[in-house]
């Protein structure tokens, strides 16, 4: 698994779109209040990581109680996740314009596997109870793609870690 991981560090593939993205998200978002707010100067650390537990928890939620005969709650939930999900993209693309390469390769296989997830979810959400087995099946399996990438850029990268310890008190 862990060569699988850092397999994605080598995607140069990626880094025409990934460059592009970054430094256009990076003139939307500038250096100002809002990239402040979104990626977490006013917690003392990144925002992203807390929000994505929201999706993750609604989902695989959904999926218990579907599988414990609950089909209405499960789409509640799903659609629970769903909702969470715009606000968790908003500070994990905050954070992505700020990566270095390697980082934003794996960023980049990070949120197109979350985004394969999401659309797994909303499929689920949108079909026959039989048929949002498969999709939500689905979701999870790319949910947890995305959830490993996410792990490693945060923890085998460094994406984000100690970037406001340098910080002085008035600068947050």
């Amino acid at each position: 698994m862990k060569r699988i991981l850092e397999a994605a560090e080598s995607l140069r593939a990626v880094d025409p779109a990934a460059t592009a993205v970054a430094r256009g998200l990076r003139k939307v978002i500038g250096r100002g209040a809002a990239d402040r707010l979104l990626r977490g100067a006013w917690l003392g650390h990144p925002v992203h990581p807390l929000l994505v537990t929201l999706p993750i928890g609604a989902w695989v939620s959904a999926a218990v109680l579907d599988l414990s005969g609950q089909p209405e709650a499960a789409r509640r939930l799903v659609s629970i996740g769903l909702a969470a999900t715009a606000p968790t993209v908003l500070t994990g693309l905050a954070e992505f314009s700020g990566l270095d390469r390697d980082q934003r390769r794996v960023g980049a296989v990070h949120a197109l596997t979350n985004t394969l997830a999401a659309g797994c979810f909303l499929a689920a959400n949108r079909t026959s109870r039989r048929n949002a087995r498969f999709w939500t099946a689905a979701g999870l399996v790319a949910l947890s793609a995305g959830g490993a990438l996410g792990g490693h850029l945060s923890y085998a990268q460094g994406a984000g870690v100690g970037r406001w310890s340098a910080l002085q008190p008035g600068d947050q």
